[in-house]
């Protein structure tokens, strides 16, 4: 596996930002690692952090390069600040940025598959309610998304210590308004079954620890009651790096990935 960081402008934030991109390497010496290189176009998982985090974070708290060895995918982990993957009332168009912008860069930049079938995101906290943004938003991109201890009941945030009200106002505008908006994943999914569209496939895990543990059983509960593609799991853990290390290895094994 090469792992790239790449430092490239924006149109949409309007600022230099950065990417670690994990592509597959063709080798016949390296010990340790599977050798998936030498295909002309790769599947590939926008993967995406949390509130706290930045670009760099997969690589420095878990083994995800190794992980994505044996699957033959590209991985690319964009910095997207405190943003929620979100057009910000006052602030910068993350959602721009992440839904079209991104996309179209990395395709220019890699060797990366624009087909549905080849598409995934997935996140952890925040990015876990990024990921199910983007494919909730657009099913007809993402064949795959997973939360992995995704803060995916946004309205659930105000008043909590996590993040102040006055930041989601930066974000999300509004806040009486919040529940039922276009930012609001429980909406998205609802819309999306109404719509009779294809479904993208969706992984939620969550540790019944973690402070997030019951915004997760609401979304689980509206994923059953709409019949979403979704396969849940949960398990003893918390809000921390030695969980999602674990879990990011079941969602490798749980994509689609066209061998």
């Amino acid at each position: 596996m090469a792992l790239i960081h790449c430092d490239f402008y924006s149109d949409a934030l309007g600022l230099s930002t950065s990417m670690n991109v994990i592509i597959p390497q063709k080798s016949y010496t390296q010990i340790g690692m599977a050798s998936t290189g030498g295909k002309e176009k790769y599947p590939v998982l926008y993967l995406l952090h949390g509130l706290s985090d930045d670009h760099t974070i997969w690589c420095r708290r878990t083994s995800i390069e190794r992980h994505a060895a044996e699957h033959g995918i590209v991985i690319v982990m964009p910095s997207a600040q405190r943003g929620f993957y979100t057009d910000m009332d006052k602030g910068l168009k993350f959602w721009t940025f992440v839904s079209e912008e991104l996309p179209k860069i990395v395709q220019s930049f890699f060797p990366v598959s624009d087909a549905r079938e080849d598409t995934f995101a997935a996140g952890l906290s925040m990015g876990g309610y990024g990921a199910f943004k983007l494919a909730l938003t657009h099913p007809e991109r993402y064949a795959a998304a997973a939360s992995l201890s995704g803060a995916l009941d946004i309205s659930a945030l105000i008043g909590r210590q996590t993040v102040s009200d006055a930041e989601l106002e930066l974000i999300f505008g509004d806040l009486t308004r919040l529940t039922g908006s276009r930012h609001d994943l429980f909406r998205l999914a609802e819309d999306l079954v109404a719509s009779g569209k294809p479904q993208p496939k969706l992984y939620q895990c969550c540790g019944t620890d973690d402070f997030l543990y019951e915004d997760n059983q609401r979304f689980l509960a509206l994923a059953e009651r709409t019949k979403l593609d979704l396969l849940y799991e949960e398990g003893p853990g918390n809000h921390e790096w030695g969980y999602w290390d674990q879990q990011i290895q079941r969602v490798l094994n749980w994509l689609p990935i066209s061998r």
